[in-house]
């Protein structure tokens, strides 16, 4: 199999606008908040520019305190923007988010590093920083989606108990609406990205399946740890 992924020429990258640039018409045209549409394009096109350059930087280095480093921060933000939906408390519940995305990621993170693809050494950015990426952002949609849901019920006057259990569900439909349609409608990014490099789709069915585990354990038990934080919230 052919081993280097196909170029992208930047003419060409730019012709996938004309979808974003007809949603933004539809956003004008229902007269919807464009203005987060806008900065929400433009901060992710900034984003991935600065990461792609970074990265070259980090992957050329092996040191364990970057990549210690590079996971905190990550950690953090993860931990910030997952409480976007409730803002108002979000400086209240920040630290219970942060522990709840660190104890269900981390030691995912951890099982996959050192056990599943035994990265020697463990802190290879190369591969550590993608898997972290993957880990902790997934947690961080599960977590926020928990966050909105059982707040929203609590405000409806919903016992902890039904408010939890609601939000817990919330929070891992995404994911198991993926469990549900890969392979019948849909072919995973990772494996998307592997088949394209060339790499056989037996071997990305195996890293698939990995990816999927540890995404549903990250955010079943970052769910809960936060969840459960929450009980002692009058």
């Amino acid at each position: 199999m052919n081993n280097s992924a196909y170029h992208i020429a930047i003419p060409n990258l730019l012709l996938l606008f004309i979808p974003v640039v007809i949603v933004c018409i539809i956003y004008i045209r229902w007269s919807l908040t464009v203005k987060t549409l806008f900065y929400a394009t433009g901060r992710m096109i900034a984003q991935l520019i600065f990461v792609g350059y970074a990265l070259v930087v980090i992957f050329n280095q092996s040191n364990a305190l970057v990549s210690s480093v590079i996971l905190t921060i990550m950690l953090s933000v993860s931990s910030w923007i997952a409480l976007r939906p409730i803002k108002k408390l979000r400086n209240k519940l920040y630290f219970k988010a942060l522990l709840a995305i660190f104890g269900g990621g981390v030691p995912v993170l951890a099982l996959v590093v050192g056990c599943v693809v035994q990265l020697k050494p463990w802190h290879m950015p190369r591969y550590l920083i993608p898997l972290a990426g993957m880990i902790f952002a997934n947690a961080m949609n599960s977590v926020s989606l928990c966050a909105e849901r059982f707040h929203s019920e609590k405000e409806k006057g919903q016992s902890y108990l039904i408010a939890r259990n609601m939000a817990y569900k919330t929070g891992l439909i995404p994911l198991l609406n993926s469990f549900f349609a890969v392979g019948l409608v849909s072919i995973p990014g990772m494996m998307t990205g592997q088949i394209l490099s060339g790499v056989s789709p037996l071997l990305a069915v195996r890293y698939q399946m990995m990816v999927m585990g540890m995404l549903l354990g990250a955010c079943g038990i970052s769910s809960a740890i936060y969840l459960l934080l929450l009980k002692e919230e009058k």
